[in-house]
């Protein structure tokens, strides 16, 4: 059996706690890579240990394996047990047994007719929704279904407490976001096509090259296509990398991921794969490719990485500025106002838009304004520079935001480290590190520094030297 976190302990309680108040059908958020799987098997196997009947409701066939698993660990009568894709226990709904207990797991899609056709058939059963992100990027929320939330521990708690690991967030904006437009509730494939630089393959990894080398990364494609040329550009300059989709082979996929888990293979990009439940215990860096409009898939995509382990500090590499959305994985969040259905206009018109955000200009690295220590970065070192203004972020609403100066900016600068080769080589060092005229001269265009800057530095280089 599983030994509980105190956490999870803490979640168990408030959920037996709401039910004895006369709740029915609760909420219970928890943020990714904290257990919730373990957290229902303990619920599950408390109800069949008195006799009832208790019924386990997902949506992928990976991580209905993982649960059943999971569950026999916890001693759970499994006769007692209904555990099913909602696909198939839709269409059997009525040849089912009557549960005292309906446990969803990715509970956010449960507004969907397939679940709710479930939940009708069994009016009298408690239910429990189980998600990280109880919000929808529609109207409809999940107060329609729900009388309940029981809030987990923040991200920033659990943290500092070191259940998840500390992280380091880099965006670097290879996308022209005016492009995007939605489709089925999140952007359309064409329009990403659109939006996404043609340079950001070699980008990604030149990036991951200065940010995370030689750690095990996920890369978070928005197309199959786009997904080999990733894993091509990797393969050329020697980093083992594979690329997996839905329509890979499930034996190879398989294969993959084990290989993947033996550190036999530092890089895995896949496109709609390892959101949801997957175990990939030794990702220690993140990189995503893909836009999304969606809160939940985007805390899915950067917390992939968050799994802790002594002395990491995980990276999270955003080609395309997924944070002016959503903020940091970690920014708070009302999550009680947010299963509420409303108004989106008058939402709008309230909108808390939370901590500022800040980024460096020199290293990319993007942080809480409030974690610049003397105005310095968190991450490098280097001054915040006056142009690099905090960036205005959205609540849970997802409002569009426009871009401004400082994206425009660091766009510029990143197409000239493309372009110019001593710009590249420049980029990612100090004034004090450079030697010639000429990558002087490059520095200073590439910070906007005056052209006589780079003349005066080497002059008076050459008088220190005689």
């Amino acid at each position: 059996m599983f030994k509980l976190r105190d956490y999870q302990q803490e979640t168990i309680d408030k959920v037996y706690q709401s039910m004895r108040t006369g709740h029915h059908r609760i909420i219970v958020q928890q943020p990714p890579r904290t257990g919730k799987t373990v957290i229902m098997s303990e619920i599950a196997r408390r109800t069949t240990d008195k006799g009832n009947r208790v019924m386990f409701i997902i949506h992928r066939k990976e991580v209905l394996e993982q649960a059943k698993a999971t569950f026999k660990q916890q001693n759970v009568n499994m006769s007692l047990a209904t555990m099913g894709m909602v696909q198939t226990l839709t269409r059997r709904v009525k040849q089912l047994k009557a549960p005292q207990l309906i446990l969803i797991d990715e509970a956010h899609h449960a507004l969907a007719q397939s679940y709710r056709r479930i939940i009708e058939t069994f009016p009298t059963a408690y239910i429990l929704y189980f998600t990280a992100t109880p919000v929808r990027t529609g109207h409809d929320q999940l107060d329609q279904i729900a009388d309940d939330i029981i809030v987990g521990k923040s991200i920033k708690w659990l943290t500092e407490h070191h259940f998840l690991a500390p992280f380091h967030y880099y965006g670097l904006g290879d996308i022209d976001r005016s492009k995007l437009r939605k489709s089925n509730g999140d952007y359309s494939s064409k329009s990403m096509d659109e939006a996404i630089s043609h340079q950001i393959y070699g980008h990604i990894v030149q990036q991951y090259q200065r940010l995370a080398n030689g750690k095990q990364a996920v890369v978070y494609c928005h197309s199959i296509k786009s997904a080999k040329k990733v894993t091509e550009q990797f393969v050329q300059v020697g980093i083992s990398a594979a690329e997996i989709d839905g329509d890979t082979d499930s034996k190879v996929r398989d294969q993959l991921v084990q290989k993947f888990r033996d550190q036999r293979l530092t890089i895995l990009a896949n496109v709609n794969l390892f959101t949801e439940g997957v175990d990939l215990p030794n990702v220690d860096c993140v990189i995503m490719a893909r836009p999304t409009s969606s809160l939940a898939l985007y805390l899915q995509f950067s917390m992939r990485c968050l799994n802790p382990r002594k002395g990491k500090t995980a990276v999270v590499i955003d080609h395309v500025d997924n944070f002016l959305n959503f903020g940091l994985p970690s920014s708070d969040r009302n999550w009680s106002e947010a299963i509420v259905t409303k108004d989106k206009r008058k939402a709008k018109q309230n909108a808390d838009n939370g901590s500022a955000i800040a980024q460096c200009n020199y290293c990319f690295g993007t942080f809480y304004r409030d974690q610049a220590k003397d105005n310095c970065c968190p991450f490098c070192g280097h001054e915040l520079r006056e142009e690099n203004k905090d960036y205005k972020i959205v609540n849970v609403d997802l409002q569009e935001i426009k871009e401004n100066q400082a994206v425009e900016h660091r766009k510029k600068m990143i197409r000239q480290i493309l372009n110019d080769q001593v710009m590249a080589n420049v980029a990612d060092k100090s004034p004090g590190q450079l030697h010639t005229l000429k990558e002087l001269q490059a520095y200073a265009k590439l910070h906007n520094y005056s052209a006589g800057w780079a003349w005066h530095q080497f002059n008076n280089r050459r008088k220190k030297k005689w």
